[in-house]
């Protein structure tokens, strides 16, 4: 085959309900794509160990398009990120978009990444206009990209939507990075030189629920945090002086006053109050620490990222 100009990569998780619905939109609008830009594109599925059929609708969507499209099957759940770091491996083009498989980014909307790639910029972000979310969703979501923000210094709007576009010097530089937990937006952002923002539609999720729990998105978080920024670190190294000289000030007040007033008890409940916020800021600290000492133990060990069972594409 001869190589594509374009690598549209969409990782699938239990999507059974959502496939067919996929289909029916994604490849038209790619179709209608090459050939208004005169360019060949593939489609680059990564099942991330599904339990459902979705594994055997891709493989039967390879055999009705084996032109256009490749199927990687992953042997065990490895998690959305690991999926597209498998896609940017097997990707031939020299643009590549990322698309969940659960319609609430339209496939239609690829077309405009592809032409700010087109016309010069390496990497281009998306920010989903009227969120189909719950209003809890869309206003943690703006706390965390306004935190993340404040912490990391990566300035990307939406951070939560997976919709993004990269050129080929991007992608290649994300595969040198051997990171076992990493998030691929602001990765791949601290290497563009001349990335980009659009807004995207946002539709209500086609089918089935969010593989994403709260707490796989608290992980997903501290991922990002922790991945990029040394600053939690620095802020708790700060707020250890402070309490330190606080505590310090408050032995110093209680000793004057032992000596002025004589022996009291009213201050005993502060004094216990106190003492259980400063335990739960060390163990929050502790917590924190560990975060930064888990990534460096699952570095060292050096296991595979994911595991490849099998590959569905044309010789």
């Amino acid at each position: 085959m001869n190589a594509p100009q374009l690598s549209i990569i969409v990782p699938v998780y239990n999507e059974e309900a959502g496939l067919p619905a996929l289909f029916s939109r994604l490849y038209p609008a790619l179709d209608m794509l090459a050939q208004k830009r005169q360019l060949q594109y593939e489609i680059i599925f990564i099942n991330d160990g599904s339990r459902d059929r979705s594994a055997a609708m891709l493989g039967q969507q390879f055999e009705a398009r084996p032109d256009t499209t490749r199927v990687v099957l992953f042997q065990n759940n490895f998690g959305q990120h690991m999926a597209i770091m498998a896609g940017f491996e097997y990707a031939r083009g020299e643009y590549i978009i990322t698309l969940d498989a659960d319609l609430q980014n339209p496939p239609e909307e690829i077309d405009a990444l592809v032409q700010e790639l087109v016309a010069g910029h390496d990497y281009v972000g998306t920010i989903r206009t009227n969120r189909k979310d719950t209003l809890f969703r869309k206003s943690a979501s703006r706390l965390m990209n306004h935190l993340r923000e404040k912490i990391t210094h990566i300035t990307m709007t939406d951070q939560g939507c997976m919709l993004r576009g990269y050129r080929r010097r991007i992608i290649d530089l994300v595969g040198k990075c051997n990171e076992s937990n990493t998030f691929i937006p602001a990765l791949a952002y601290t290497f563009a030189t001349n990335p980009t923002e659009i807004t995207v539609q946002h539709e209500e999720r086609f089918a089935g629920e969010s593989k994403y729990s709260v707490y796989q998105l608290i992980r997903l978080n501290f991922d990002l945090v922790t991945g990029f920024s040394v600053v939690p670190l620095q802020i708790f190294s700060i707020l250890g002086m402070l309490l330190a000289l606080a505590a310090g000030s408050l032995f110093a007040t209680l000793l004057i006053r032992r000596f002025i007033i004589g022996a009291e008890v009213e201050g005993v409940f502060t004094l216990f109050a106190l003492t259980f916020f400063l335990i739960g800021v060390m163990l929050f600290g502790l917590g924190l620490l560990g975060e930064y000492i888990g990534r460096i133990y699952q570095q060292i060990r050096q296991r595979p990222r994911y595991v490849v069972q099998a590959v569905l594409e044309k010789p």
